[in-house]
């Protein structure tokens, strides 16, 4: 019969070839799906390829697609290190652009730039840290399901920027189109190179990250408290304030994602404006193994894929379905990896009892 063994033993080398395996499988599976639908498999690929990096145009967008990957990966990574589901981060997100978008709409035209985008910053990380403050104290006041809370405060901070875009933040100006206000210059991000410095924030916060998380008490306590509550309690831990404190940070780096798309992308404050990211996040941050550096890499590899299919459905003409069938294939083969990182499936041998043990028993 067939049975599921936990790895023990996995060197890194091996780790690593199964992953190479899994990404080999998922493009020739990919590769018979778009063989069938009657396209080149090879040119699609080369063309999501060229669609990233073909031009200095291309890997401009693929960069910016891949800083909300990384920073809201960090978060989320936080969080997961210590066993915390935070499935909030798409509502965190809208929260920080909603606290972002506030003070650039009333404060920012007054002020400095730096001051103003300082303030927008501050204010989406601290209210997006409170929006994962809620489940964070519902969990360790009452013990509630961190997965379900954290992923119905999503749908209640889309209504609220729904609510406001629609209402008392519409721009009278718009001639009846519910869209709220553009940005004042003073809380628009600056560029660097072509991209918006979000690129310079999501590496800083990619090594600060990395240093809280390996080098310092709290990182430490995280980490402990994911591997085993009562290991922590048993050395002195304070728990709650461990996860508080971790889901602090995990909420504030999703809300300055939201005050980075609110300012550099869309200039403005719409409920679309999280595009999915706290739902992908999830994704790139497992893929990572929980650790900082590979996010970055995970991230860029999702913008990677983004960018591609989105190319690919203009320059080869397929449609948007197949180009998200074709991630989808890819992640589910990467993905599945990780099962065979942890575990080894065998076949154990059973023996069949002898007539006379079984009569034994039956006496």
């Amino acid at each position: 019969m067939l049975k599921i063994f936990k790895r023990e033993d996995l060197s890194r080398r091996q780790s690593i070839t199964i992953r190479f395996v899994a990404i080999v499988l998922s493009l020739v599976f990919s590769g018979v799906f778009i063989l069938i639908l009657g396209f080149n498999p090879i040119e699609v690929y080369a063309n999501m390829v060229s669609g990233a990096f073909g031009t200095e145009m291309r890997v401009r967008e693929t960069v910016i697609k891949s800083i909300p990957l990384i920073i809201t990966s960090l978060g989320i990574l936080v969080a997961f290190k210590m066993k915390f589901w935070n499935i909030g981060g798409e509502g965190q997100i809208i929260m920080g652009a909603f606290a972002a978008t506030y003070v650039a709409l009333n404060f920012a035209p007054d002020m400095p730039r730096a001051l103003a985008l300082l303030l927008m910053a501050l204010a989406a990380m601290v209210t997006g840290g409170f929006w994962a403050f809620i489940p964070a104290f519902f969990k360790v006041r009452f013990g509630t399901n961190e997965t379900i809370f954290t992923l119905m405060l999503n749908y209640i901070a889309i209504k609220w920027v729904t609510y406001l875009q629609y209402g008392p933040w519409k721009d009278p100006a718009s001639q009846g189109f519910p869209k709220v206000a553009n940005f004042d210059i003073n809380a628009v991000l600056p560029s660097l190179f072509g991209i918006h410095i979000g690129w310079v924030l999501a590496i800083l916060l990619t090594v600060l990250i990395y240093i809280f998380m390996t080098h310092t008490k709290r990182g430490y306590e995280i980490a402990v408290v994911g591997e085993s509550v009562d290991t922590a309690k048993y050395a002195g831990m304070n728990i709650k304030v461990i996860v508080i404190t971790a889901m602090l940070i995990s909420g504030g780096l999703c809300g300055l994602t939201g005050m980075i798309q609110a300012s550099a992308i869309e200039k403005t404050l719409t409920v679309s404006l999280s595009g999915g990211y706290g739902f992908t996040a999830i994704i790139t941050t497992w893929l990572s193994g929980l650790k900082a550096p590979y996010v970055l890499l995970t991230s860029l590899a999702f913008a990677l894929l983004l960018q591609g299919g989105s190319f690919i459905q203009i320059a080869m003409q397929i449609p948007a379905s197949v180009a998200d069938m074709i991630q989808g294939m890819i992640l589910f083969f990467v993905l599945g990896s990780e099962f065979f990182i942890r575990y080894k499936v065998g076949f154990v041998r059973t023996e069949k009892p002898a007539v006379s043990d079984i009569r034994k028993e039956a006496e």
